[in-house]
Order: C-alpha cells, then structure tokens, then sequence
C-alpha cells in the first residue's frame, strides 16, 4: 500500500504538494510537523505536513520526502484552520500565511557543502584555470562552501565551474541544514561529590593554603550556596567573589569543581508584590456589565473615554482568566504600546506574562512560540502586535484587542493582507473563547456592529478618579498669521501655554503628524522641486544630517546648494515636520530638554523604551512626535498637548480621513491631565469651524458617527459595502494602462456591482514602477465567496494573457 502526505510550501502558491512516504514515516508524521521535501531542482525546508492520506494523486507523481525535521507538531489544528480560513478570506495562498505566521528562526537554512571525491583521479593538466583553484583547495581542506569558491574565484557566478568539475567526477556536493534557532545556555558550577565530605574539605583547604585566590573561591562558594540555595551560576559566583573566570577554570581543571550547563530563557519578568488594586465604583459597574454581556455574547465593546482604566479592568478580567486556567492574548496596536502595558502587567502577574513583537530577537520570538505551544505557565498572557495571532494557543480563553481602532492592526505588505481584529474575532470564535474590543474612539465598523446587536456595549464615561477631561482650544491659524503672532509654526498663544505649564514643573507633548524637517525643497525662482528619480514623490528634507530623502525607497542626497533647473541659489524649505518643530523649540526654550519620537528616533531594539522612560521619569520637557504618541501612553505630569495642524489630518484622499481625524485628535488630547492637574489641548488649524473639529471640541463621538455612516451609506463604503483593492505594479506605463484596462473590463462584465478604476493613486510610481488601482464594492446582499471565487478566475485568465503576465498584481480585501 502507498502512503501520501500534503505538505504546504512556504511559498506564494495556491495549492498543497503531495509526497509519498514510508509506512513509519505515516505512521509518524502528524499535522504540524515541518519536512524537507524536493521541489523543482532544490530541496525547500521548514515545509509543513497538513494532512495525511493513502489515496495517490490522480494528476501527478507523489515525490518522497527528504526528511523529517521536528519530533513533534510545532503547530496545533486550530491554528491551521484559522491560517486556511485568513488565506481563504484574505485572497492569498496557504504558503504565504505560513511564511508570514512562522517566526524566521523556524526556516531552517540549507547550505550547500563542497567535497573531493577520492577514489576518483583526476589529471590536474586537464583541468582550466578556476576548475584548478577550486581543486587546489579542496587538497588543503575537506570541504569549502559556494560562498568560499565565491571568494576563491573573485566571480559571483561560480555555477558553471562547479557543473564542469562534477561531470569530470572531481568533486560531490551535499546539502547541510543548520537550525538558527539556539537555546540560551548558562554556565553553573557544582563541587565534586568528594569535597562534600568534612573530612575531605579540610584536605582540600589545606591543599589549597598557597593558592589564597582559588580558596577564596571554594569559600565564597560555600558562603553563597548556604545563602542562595539553590544552583549556583559562574557568573554568579564571580560577581560575589570579585574573582575571575580564569580562577574559574583553573579550579575545573584540578577536577574540584564541575560544570554544567542549564538552558534558561532570554526574557525573564519579575512580580512586584505591591502591585495590587482595587476597581473604582465606574469600573467595576463596567466589569460587571462586561461579565454579563460575555454571557450572552462572545464579542463585547469597552467604548471608555481616554485615562478612564481601560487597563485596570482588563488586568481582572485577565486574572479570571488565569483562575480558570485559560490562555489570554492581548493585542496592541504598535510596539511603542507595550513598553508601558508590559511594566504595568508583568507588576501585576510577573512570569506569567510574555512579549511576542518584531523587536524581539528570533530566539526570544522562537522561546515564547515554544512556551504558547506547552501551555507554559510563563506565557499564560501574552501581550503583541498583530503577528501575536499566529501563535500556537490551545487552550484560549480571551482576546483583548486594545485600542481596536487602530490603521496599524492592518497588515498592508506583505500577503496576507489581513486586519488583526477581524481575525481575533475569528480566532476568539475558533477557540469558543470571549473577546473584548477597547476604544475611546471605536473604528464605524465596530460601532455599526453595536447598533445592529451583533456586539454588546458597555460604556465607562468618567476618568479615573473623577479626573476632569481636558478642556480643548482651537487656535485660529489665518488670524494669527494676519496679526503676525506666530513665532515659527507656533502661536503666541501655544508658546504662551508651554511656557506656563514649563514654569509649573510639567510636561508637554506636541503632535505633528509628518517627520522630517520639510516634505520638500523648492527653489522660489522657478518653482522646482527636486523629486526621487525611482518614485513620484518629493524627496523630505532631513536639517540634522543635510540631505534630502525618499521615504518610499530610500534614495538619498546631500541638500543641493543651486537648484538643477536653473542653477538658482534662492531655495527656501515648504512644509514642516517633527524635526524642524524640534530643532524651533531649541531656539525658544534653549534650556529646557527636548525629545522626538518618531520612526526616525525608534530604530533600535529599545529605542521606544529610552524615550518613554526618560520622558516618564522627567528627563525630558517637551516630547515632539508623530501618531506614536497618539495611543494609550500615561504620563502623569502631562498639562498641555498641542496639535501644530489639525488640517493636516482632514485634507487626506481617503473616505476615512474625517474618522481618523477625529480619533487621531480625540487620542492626543486624551493624553492630557491625566492626574490632579487638569489638562489642556490646543489644536492650531486654519479652519476652526470645521464639523469634525467641532466634534473633537464637544468629544462628540455620537455626532461624528452619524454624519460619516450617513456619507458611508451615500457613496457605498464600508460598513454596508465589502471593498477589495486590486494594485497593478509594472515599469512599462504604456503595458500597464492597457492590462489595467483589460482587466476592468472583464471584472465589469462579470460582477454586476461597483468598480471603480483603474486610478492612479496619489503617488503613482515607487521604486521604478507605475501604479494603477481598481477598488471593487461587494453589496452586503451579494455572496462574498462566489465573488471571490470570481475574481480569483478572472485573476487566472489574466495571468494567462503572456502579453500581461509580467504586470504584478496584489489583491487588499479590506483594504481600509
């Protein structure tokens, strides 16, 4: 009897491979177990086994299996399912999920070893030049790498050489896979049994008499061992005896002590016994409602203004949990999020917590997977950014999806496309497990899904502690330009509002939504602006470092001294970003402390961790940043919050601009007067009367959510129309405008529903290659599936056009 297994590729396909294996081999591998299989003319690794059978393909030959890799399943079956249900919803294949969902430790990496082969002779006249080199070198070693006849020869393309030598049987090639991932071993130290004996420790100290250093170590170890009890490390044991390790290893070698060594993990979080606290007469009203409504349904929305203690009822829900002995996932929105949540958590429940972020290292990510995959007591609630979701959970009990309104729970590139919360819901169902949405400032789609009863509401409408919201000031930009009070991009009335809060011993935060110095240069004599060469964008100009940059591709140059036009030295910069407002408040306040919180300041490991803790701890008087500083930070010594151009935010082409406006400004100003002191926003814009800062100044989230669903009903976008975004990428414009155009026309003749298109986005070319768009609107009456299905042999059709087959095509369900 033949024995099949299916295995998917961590490739962009859309289908399973079958492999034929042994009878032990079936019997042995399960769901969840990785292989190397054969595929084309390599062998591909860290594929995963999703299914066995004993039925043979009726279109091809099953290859076997190189080998099997894991002992046992490093994924469950949940997990799978949820993996085909994001590539089935999200339009992308299987491969492609896995490779986003695996952490990169996980692909095992194969190298390809050269050896000699000697029983065969080989006569070395024969041989030419390079083949000689290579010969020469295997006499000397055993085995070389690609990469080392990469640098023997001085040449990149070495194949041909290596093929010449195989034929001629001088040399035999193996593959080698190497595991990236490595546990952390730490070194400790054990006396010899021997020594243990009084008797035997006298001699030994005696022994020793001459050698004052290493019986200083032998009783620094006696003395630390009756203090400690427990197993002792080297590097402990140095730091107490103030030795060395050579004294260390002397002492190994003489056999008096042993050594060995324990795996321990990378992150380790220590309780704080203080952490304690008990719920405010509102919050626990809201954590009963929550426990009723989790009752009668699974999904439930915490809509609590800003610094109402959000935080603190989501840490008894999640002590719950842990009682039940449940898992609990709770999702943020960025990475800058966790510093602060994972110090307030890891206080409250010490090791149990773990962190799953991009920041992480692959073994520290690959340690965590692990400890999920176990059920380990050290990851009973993991706190992550959307790629938290992949992770191996089995016995969930609840998601926590903070913050649910957040753009960046939307994976944008690469495939899968996929919007974190949505799958939580999913996930939370696939678990038969409870989710629960926070916001200030809830995303329509989640609102809209309250008002037609598929999720409950619970509603916490006062800060914590009866701390009065901030009161909010618009700043009229075109008055104060015309009275000529402004200082920079300041007015006289936010420089005057700085200066009394600085005065006062308090902090502020100032928000402007764009980094850099200035989005452009332009020479004022003839209106030029230099641009990237690979995209349609103007290059942002950098004063610190003097160059121009493109944030879509990375070209760079140094800050021209004439304009390339017409040689012209009147360049003046347009626009302003967080670094300019930095290097402006330097000039007014020379003496106080300024920071910026950017993605240009947070590139490092801990680069969110320095300003947020130097920030926290007073260092710093001013904090200037982009939408970083727009979510749920706490800072209690915050009085003023300025947002330098509101406009900024509501002059965007997108029929989200308005919302995300006003949960952008919403969130900053709840950044304010979080504490005793009461706070105070004050928003520059030049169009104060403006209906969505009117909301913002009322914090009237109910008015701002019937003027938008009404337009959303109107113009037929989401909640009542499902969108997916089809993006045409290819470096010939003339190919690209007629395969976008074949395309729409085939999708109009076979959908009966809006489509619009194809567009060109606001920058229509990045990295060398022109852009067209075509947004398709699904009905909520019309079968999402069969729509897919359709676009799906559409998409088929048109691959198949050889003309059109280099044109790149990506498909954004959800786009928004």
């Amino acid at each position: 009897m033949q024995f099949f297994i299916e295995v998917v590729l961590p490739l962009a396909v859309d289908k399973t491979f079958t492999y034929e294996v042994s009878e032990a081999e079936f019997n042995y591998v399960s769901i969840g177990i990785r292989v190397a299989v054969p595929f084309g003319k390599t062998k591909v690794y860290t594929s995963l086994v999703i299914g066995k059978n004993n039925i043979p393909p009726q279109l091809y030959t099953a290859k076997e299996i190189h080998q099997i890799i894991d002992e046992k399943p490093i994924v469950n079956e949940i997990q799978l399912a949820h993996w085909k249900w994001i590539a089935s919803y999200y339009m992308c294949s299987l491969g492609e999920v896995f490779k986003s969902a695996l952490p990169s430790g996980y692909m095992l990496e194969s190298e390809t070893i050269i050896t000699s082969k000697k029983e065969v002779e080989i006569d070395e006249n024969e041989l030419k030049d390079d083949e000689y080199l290579i010969f020469e070198a295997l006499k000397l070693q055993s085995s070389i790498t690609v990469n080392d006849v990469v640098k023997i020869l001085g040449k990149k393309t070495v194949f041909p050489v290596l093929n010449r030598l195989l034929e001629k049987g001088a040399l035999q090639l193996q593959e080698e896979i190497s595991e990236q991932y490595k546990p952390k071993q730490v070194r400790y130290i054990k006396l010899q049994e021997e020594f243990l004996k009084q008797e035997n420790l006298a001699v030994l100290v005696e022994e020793l008499s001459r050698a004052n250093k290493q019986r200083e170590l032998v009783l620094s170890y006696f003395q630390l061992q009756a203090k400690e009890k427990k197993p002792i490390s080297v590097k402990q044991l140095i730091e107490f005896s103030g030795s060395s390790s050579a004294i260390v290893k002397t002492l190994i070698d003489k056999e008096i002590f042993i050594e060995y060594f324990i795996n321990q993990d990378r992150v380790i979080f220590e309780k704080d016994n203080d952490s304690h606290f008990t719920l405010s007469e509102p919050q626990q009203k809201a954590f009963d409602q929550i426990e009723e409504s989790f009752v009668e349904n699974d999904i439930t929305l915490l809509h609590g203004v800003t610094a109402s203690g959000k935080t603190e009822i989501y840490i008894k829900l999640i002590e719950e949990q842990i009682n039940k002995d449940k898992q609990v996932l709770f999702l943020l929105p960025e990475i800058a999020l966790t510093t602060q949540l994972v110090q307030r958590l890891v206080a409250y429940f010490g090791n149990q917590v773990a962190v799953f972020h991009s920041k992480y290292s692959n073994n520290e990510r690959i340690e965590v997977w692990n400890q999920v995959l176990e059920n380990s007591e050290k990851a009973k609630v993991v706190i992550g950014v959307r790629s938290a979701l992949f992770l191996p959970f089995s016995n969930l009990g609840l998601i926590v999806v903070d913050e649910e309104h957040e753009q960046t729970y939307k994976q944008e590139a690469p495939a899968p496309r996929y919007h974190a919360r949505d799958c939580a819901v999913v996930l939370a169902k696939q678990h038969q497990a409870k989710i629960l949405l926070g916001s200030a400032t809830p995303s329509l789609e989640t609102y809209y899904n309250v008002k037609t009863n598929k999720y409950k509401l619970v509603e916490l409408t006062e800060r914590y502690g009866n701390v009065v919201l901030p009161e909010i000031k618009l700043i009229d930009l075109k008055d104060k330009y015309f009275r000529k009070r402004m200082n920079g991009h300041f007015s006289d009335e936010l420089i005057a509002g700085i200066s009394t809060a600085l005065e006062l011993g308090e902090q502020v935060i100032l928000f402007q939504n764009r980094r850099g110095f200035s989005p452009y240069v332009e020479c004022i004599t003839c209106g030029h602006v230099p641009n990237c060469p690979s995209c349609d964008v103007s290059l942002t100009y950098y004063k610190h470092k003097n160059q121009l940059r493109c944030h879509y591709c990375g070209y760079s140059i140094a800050n021209p001294t004439h304009c390339h036009a017409c040689q012209s030295v009147e360049l003046t910069t347009k626009g302003f970003g967080t670094e300019q407002i930095e290097l402006e408040l330097k000039a007014i306040f020379p003496d106080k402390n300024i920071g910026r919180m950017d993605q240009d300041t947070t590139r490092g490991k801990f680069g969110y961790e320095k300003i947020i803790d130097s920030f926290k701890n007073r260092e710093v008087d001013i904090l200037v940043g982009t939408q970083m500083l727009a979510k749920g930070l706490h800072f209690d010594n915050v009085t003023l919050v300025g947002i330098l151009n509101a406009d900024n935010l509501l002059n965007q082409p997108d029929f989200r601009a308005y919302e995300r406006a006003f949960q952008m400004m919403t969130q900053v100003a709840g950044r304010s007067g979080r504490s005793e002191k009461k706070g105070l926003v004050m928003i520059q814009t030049y169009n104060v009367f403006h209906n969505t800062i009117q909301q913002v100044l009322s914090n009237d989230y109910s008015a701002m959510f019937k003027e938008q669903i009404y337009e959303r009903q109107n113009f037929k976008y989401p909640p009542f129309y499902k969108l997916i975004k089809l993006t045409l990428k290819h470096k010939d414009y003339d190919k690209l405008k007629e395969g976008s155009m074949w395309l729409y026309k085939v999708l109009s003749q076979n959908l009966p529903m809006p489509i619009l298109g194809p567009e060109e986005p606001a920058i229509s070319r990045i990295r060398n290659e022109y852009i067209r768009t075509i947004l398709i609107k699904i009905p909520k009456e019309k079968n999402l599936s069969l729509t897919k299905k359709t676009i799906h042999k559409i998409m088929n059709s048109f691959e198949a056009v050889a003309f059109y087959r280099a044109i790149k095509v990506t498909i954004n369900v959800d786009n928004y």
